[in-house]
């Protein structure tokens, strides 16, 4: 009973993760993150904030959010430790899931003390972006891989899988390529349409806006790595949950595309940064569930048989 409990607050913890990163990309867009000028951990140098304005209230919140989502993690982790025995692969995806929060939490106090907010324009700004959106990823792989094992997965076995391996290896690089690639045309998108930033009155915001055209090049090519690493997870193993995962992260792909090409179409609203966001997010998720339903296998829990073939988890799974 305390293992499915515990299973279910790590669906919490990730549900809860997601959604403080949507807000945070509403801090981006919105021009809100200097909010709270360029102290961290305080606003403005207080604990909390006096009259504040509504980009205060916006960065502010997300900072109430962040450290909440951080005590989540931090639960789950000792809940992990007090539940499980040494060696069990919740513990170690607790553990990196702890490592991946503040190493998140030290890049979002690096782009506030540095200043890489609002209407910031430099390179090094582009560049924490970028990494900031490749940790974002590996924190909600990790978050999700726990989620796996806490509802029954195994260990992830990649040796002597040919195909398999390759085409999930380079499907899942390419959207950790593609995914920093988005961050750095979100950031062009806010300095331009949003801050109103002309090319002509900054050579890094006009490279920013010639780098634009490489993004949607970039993501075909990954759609292609995608549906290549989908097919031959469906053929190795044509039954459920891997035909219903490999079937929605190639839906999922496929309304990316359409959104991103609204984006542009409609000039980038706010609204639409942050469904292309979510869509992207959801995408990985469904990508890290699949990978785990192809390469885990099934712990054994005493007393308990698992028909075989079954899966140990399927996407609804403890909700």
């Amino acid at each position: 009973m305390d293992r499915k409990r515990f299973a279910r607050f790590t669906w919490a913890v990730l549900i809860a993760n997601l959604g403080v990163i949507i807000w945070g990309a509403y801090v981006r867009a919105s021009g809100s993150g200097a909010g709270c000028g360029s102290h961290w951990p305080l606003c403005n140098g207080e604990i909390i904030p006096q009259d504040p304005q509504i980009q205060t209230l916006v960065e502010f919140s997300h900072r109430l959010t962040s450290g909440l989502a951080l005590l989540s993690v931090v639960a789950m982790l000792i809940w992990a430790l007090r539940l499980y025995p040494k060696g069990h692969p919740v513990r170690l995806g607790a553990g990196l899931s702890m490592f991946f929060m503040i190493t998140e939490a030290l890049i979002g106090a690096g782009l506030v003390l540095f200043q890489y907010v609002a209407t910031n324009v430099s390179i090094a700004r582009a560049y924490w972006m970028a990494g900031h959106l490749t940790n974002t990823f590996l924190l909600l792989a990790v978050l999700t891989l726990t989620v796996w094992w806490a509802s029954g997965g195994g260990p992830l076995r990649w040796r002597g899988r040919g195909l398999l391996t390759w085409s999930f290896g380079l499907a899942g690089l390419g959207l950790l390529v593609l995914g920093a690639s988005g961050g750095v045309t979100a950031l062009g998108d806010t300095l331009t349409l949003h801050a109103g930033i002309s090319p002509l009155e900054s050579p890094i915001v006009a490279g920013l806006i010639e780098l634009r055209i490489y993004h949607p090049l970039l993501a075909l090519t990954v759609g292609a790595l995608v549906a290549l690493a989908a097919w031959a997870a469906h053929r190795s193993q044509p039954m459920v949950p891997v035909g219903s995962y490999a079937s929605l992260l190639l839906a999922l792909y496929l309304a990316q595309l359409l959104a991103g090409i609204l984006n542009v179409y409609l000039r980038a609203p706010i609204w639409l940064q942050l469904f292309h966001l979510l869509l992207a997010d959801l995408i990985w998720i469904t990508f890290i569930l699949l990978a785990a339903a192809v390469f885990g296998a099934p712990v054994a829990v005493p007393g308990q048989e698992r028909p075989a073939g079954r899966p140990a988890v399927e996407l609804s799974a403890n909700r």
